[in-house]
């Protein structure tokens, strides 16, 4: 079975409600993986503008 992942902020989710950013709209229709374990330390994070680890959808519709 497909992970969801949350529409507004691309993470993976396994409940109905979105821990990061308390959404309920997902997707399960997604491409690539980004894993974040140190936002503090990762110029990827930066870039993208992700501020928690966490497991994130690169491409989603």
């Amino acid at each position: 079975m497909k992970k969801k992942v949350c529409k507004k902020c691309k993470l993976f989710v396994e409940g109905n409600i979105c821990p990061l950013c308390k959404g309920n709209q997902f997707s399960l229709n997604w491409h690539g993986r980004l894993y974040i374990l140190d936002p503090a330390k990762s110029i990827i994070a930066e870039k993208i503008d992700m501020k928690v680890k966490g497991e994130y959808a690169i491409k989603f519709r």
